[in-house]
């Protein structure tokens, strides 16, 4: 066996889903990331501006890079109860929050893996490990392992996993075997996996992702405006919500999943995982609102410790809680936002006061 495939059968030994090997060279994608911040996309994450064309070749990152290890951990644990999913008083939750923080696990996976790679490999080498935290475009780095094709939302889609896959790299000096995968955007993939089928996806000419955005966050096929995204708006932006995005926020309260639950390729998916740290249960994917919004600060980190939520803090969670009700209809709401009105914090204050005048014009 090959030093590549030995790293491969590792990979999956050690719980990944997905595996491929890439060139460490400059995204052919580079030039559109970097007009992508000029456009100002990216709306207040500042660490992506920083040092563009870093983020845009792994040998700037790792001197001396041949190649990029990309893995995919597919986080798909089955659909939601209609009965919970649907109720306006209970907020929604994206699926790749539904259990412990994705960081606290994969980090320690691939660092596994790239100890393996270094006693395997005969010679000294150099690596680096991420996990979305640090100067890669992830999406472009699956693409050119083979892993699977960009899709018009901008995401990774495996035509074995979908696209509901938390993505990991191991950059390294290392020389291995190359998988022939697509780069470009748009780009079909059609290369043949580790087990003997050959993989072949594109979007063709299905639009469903760009049309069901509720906030209309695509301006093009493979162009995502940050500053219109449920998940940017309800996760990464620190201050109030614009006020004509938030009834277009539904009942969403952490990330949003709409873009790719109407995505073919991942409704061909039916095999969630049956790992303890990821669970598909009703009070962890579209918790009671009322009970949010009666949390202190001791009762948000006690329910939410060791998952990606706490990344909003209280502040931000009952933000987007009380925003929900207000787009609930529901007017026994109407008392716990009154009662949110005293909280301390002006950013919850500020998000119940309008909630209250939407269900007050209703009633």
């Amino acid at each position: 066996m090959t030093l590549a495939e030995r790293i491969k059968d590792k990979a999956v030994e050690l719980g990944f889903d997905l595996v491929g090997i890439g060139p460490a060279q400059r995204s052919v994608n580079a030039e559109a990331f970097e007009s992508w911040l000029a456009e100002g996309h990216h709306g207040e994450m500042a660490w992506l501006e920083r040092d563009p064309a870093r983020r845009s070749d792994p040998r700037a990152v790792v001197p001396g890079a041949r190649s990029v290890i990309s893995v995919g951990l597919s986080y798909y644990a089955g659909e939601p109860d209609p009965q919970y999913w649907d109720d306006p008083l209970r907020g929604r939750i994206a699926r790749y929050a539904w259990g412990r923080d994705y960081h606290k696990i994969m980090p320690r996976m691939l660092k596994q893996l790239a100890e393996f790679l270094e006693a395997e490999s005969g010679s000294e080498i150099s690596s680096r490990v991420y996990v979305d935290t640090g100067p890669v475009l992830e999406h472009d780095a699956a693409a050119s392992a083979g892993l699977g094709f960009t899709g018009k939302h901008t995401l990774t889609i495996s035509p074995l996993k979908g696209s509901y896959l938390f993505l990991g790299e191991i950059l390294s000096t290392a020389e291995l075997d190359l998988d022939v995968g697509a780069t470009e955007r748009g780009t079909e993939l059609s290369k043949t996996n580790d087990a003997g089928r050959v993989l072949n996806g594109t979007c063709g000419s299905c639009r469903r992702c760009l049309n069901v955005c509720p906030t209309h966050a695509f301006p093009a096929a493979y162009v995502l405006d940050g500053r219109r995204c449920i998940s940017y708006l309800t996760i990464e932006l620190r201050d109030a919500i614009p006020e004509e995005l938030r009834p277009k926020m539904k009942n969403w309260i952490y990330g949003c999943d709409e873009c790719q639950s109407v995505c073919p390729w991942v409704q061909r998916v039916n095999e969630p995982r049956q790992d303890d740290w990821m669970r598909c249960e009703p009070d962890i994917y579209a918790p009671d609102l009322f009970e949010l919004m009666a949390l202190d600060d001791e009762g948000f980190i006690e329910r939410f410790a060791g998952r990606p939520i706490v990344r909003t803090k209280r502040r931000g969670l009952l933000r987007n809680a009380a925003i929900a009700l207000g787009n609930s209809g529901c007017a026994e709401a109407i008392p716990v936002l009154e009662k949110a009105l005293q909280d301390q914090e002006p950013l919850i204050r500020e998000a119940a006061t309008w909630a209250l005048e939407q269900l007050r014009d209703e009633k």
